[in-house]
């Protein structure tokens, strides 16, 4: 009976874990979809997505008596996210340079990424809403990823590998933007997907090593509040 548990325990994460990153590459299929550039829609599809999944996450993160350990914050949790979020941006800015020298034609998957953000004119008009945004969906997101589905796999696969194979998956669920973001001349645009991976192994990295959320989720909204408002890594900044 032990052994028919734990295998109906196993299907049911697998279950949860693919219902998680489907559910999340349907809104970034929405939310990078052409039609939709500068579209709060698009910003709105992200939020309830996330809002339902967040919720789950939760819901599972209580039932499994997580929540705490999750959520509580430590001292310095601001500092490490600060230190964390300044070395996901310099690999992030390295990149982009080498994307972008010498006039590579490349230059323009920066271009499509920026152009379905939209205008920087509405979020200097509403910076405040904008950066409760940028946090909201940081806050959804790390619990989503390195809260739910890392410890999911983790049970699955164990610790030593979980916290990698939730980084796969989350760049995974990013996989429609290579379509959705291609130019006409260069082809699939890979950059969110790799930014995903690559920033997903330090958020998971970060979880896993302090066990708790919160630095994660300071890195998570520094960083993109720094890549899309503040300093844009492409483009002009606000």
């Amino acid at each position: 009976m032990g052994r028919v548990a734990s295998k109906r325990a196993d299907v049911l994460s697998v279950a949860m874990l693919v219902a998680i990153t489907a559910a999340a590459a349907w809104a970034v299929s929405y939310a990078f979809d052409a039609e939709r550039a500068g579209e709060r829609s698009a910003a709105i599809a992200l939020a309830a997505t996330y809002g339902v999944l967040t919720a789950c996450a939760i819901a599972w993160a209580a039932r499994t008596r997580r929540v705490k350990a999750w959520l509580l914050p430590h001292s310095g949790d601001l500092a490490r996210g600060l230190v964390c979020a300044a070395f996901v941006f310099a690999c992030a800015f390295g990149v982009v340079k080498l994307v972008t020298m010498n006039a590579s034609p490349h230059a323009a998957w920066m271009a499509r990424i920026y152009l379905q953000i939209g205008d920087t004119k509405p979020i200097r008009e509403h910076e405040a809403i904008a950066g409760m945004y940028i946090a909201l969906m940081a806050v959804m997101e790390e619990i989503v990823w390195r809260g739910w589905a890392r410890a999911l796999l983790e049970d699955l696969i164990g610790a030593r590998f979980g916290w990698i194979a939730s980084a796969v998956l989350y760049a995974l669920a990013h996989l429609p933007s290579l379509w959705a973001l291609a130019d006409t001349t260069v082809g699939n645009n890979p950059l969110v997907v790799l930014g995903a991976l690559g920033a997903g192994l330090v958020w998971s990295a970060m979880a896993r090593f302090w066990g708790r959320l919160i630095p994660s989720i300071v890195c998570h909204a520094l960083f993109d509040w720094t890549a899309l408002v503040l300093f844009r890594l492409w483009g002009p900044s606000v």
